[in-house]
């Protein structure tokens, strides 16, 4: 069985399957005939990433278990290994964790005989994001090579920017920051960090960031935000016509994107969503498969 903790344990072959493969269920819309269980397990909130994961088990034809954090051991101090270790002794499959820390590193040394799925650790990480608007760059541009991508916002805390950054890479993309300097990543300094004036004009992707209020203690003036690094109407129409406009959600109207942004016909959000069901399809299916031959869903 294989599992997906980190974007970085992804190469190109790997990335080009998941792709192919989410890509076949989009355009078959057809039903999985997989068999095993898999559990839930997310200690933060989530709408779009935690209903996407369970319509993609549904639709795999998999049993779900949603697990109640605030109800189980958890919540009496049981530590996510000794919790992981009794869901393999109840026999199952998969497990998908979100989680406000960086849980793989807990589990480095822990031995476990089911497939672990990383929807989220921290500002760590966020591979199944990444896939997804991958997958989505393709449908619109049909390969990623060449392609300018500027991620702008709150990149220090964003667990999207760090598992895009590997993806889009891998793909053939050229990634660039923007933002303010205090969100700069100390532990990216390769990045180019550009000026969002000027790559409006220059790029074809441009993916906005929630500024993340929960996971930094200094306080963010909306309205400045907004005029210095957000997607106004006037960069709007700055923007190439033949651009992409990207946010991985929830999106703060008024604060990283303006509302004309969002209905857009260069707006992508709402196809992110609906790629997350094939995109954690494909997952799910090369973790229970354990990713055999390169194996592919008949056309």
């Amino acid at each position: 069985m294989n599992s997906l903790v980190s974007s970085k344990d992804l190469g190109r072959h790997t990335i080009e399957l998941l792709l192919q493969n989410a890509q076949a269920y989009a355009d078959k819309e057809q039903m999985g005939e997989n068999h095993g269980t898999v559990v839930h397990l997310f200690f933060e909130n989530s709408t779009r990433t935690n209903l996407s994961f369970q319509m993609a088990a549904q639709r795999l034809g998999l049993r779900t278990l949603n697990f109640d954090v605030d109800h189980s051991s958890t919540s009496k101090g049981e530590s996510l290994r000794d919790t992981l270790e009794t869901l393999e002794a109840l026999g199952v499959d998969v497990v998908v964790i979100r989680h406000k820390t960086d849980w793989p590193k807990e589990l480095a040394d822990c031995k476990l005989n089911l497939s672990l799925v990383n929807a989220g650790s921290g500002a760590f990480e966020h591979p199944t994001q990444a896939l997804l608007d991958a997958l989505t760059i393709r449908q619109r541009f049909g390969s990623l090579r060449g392609l300018k991508v500027t991620i702008v916002g709150d990149i220090r805390h964003s667990r999207v920017a760090r598992s895009n950054l590997h993806i889009l890479t891998e793909l053939g993309a050229h990634v660039q920051f923007a933002g303010p300097d205090i969100f700069k990543p100390h532990d990216l300094p390769e990045v180019p960090w550009v000026d969002l004036d000027k790559a409006v004009e220059e790029t074809e992707v441009l993916m906005m960031l929630r500024v993340q209020h929960e996971r930094h203690a200094e306080n963010t003036d909306i309205r400045t935000y907004h005029e210095q690094y957000g997607l106004t109407e006037e960069r709007l129409a700055r923007l190439r016509k033949e651009a992409v406009i990207m946010h991985p959600g929830p999106v703060n109207r008024g604060v990283e994107i303006c509302t004309a942004a969002m209905e857009d016909p260069r707006s992508q959000i709402l196809r992110q969503v609906s790629n997350g069901v094939e995109v954690r399809m494909a997952v799910l299916d090369w973790c229970l498969q354990g990713g055999k031959h390169g194996k592919l869903v008949s056309a």
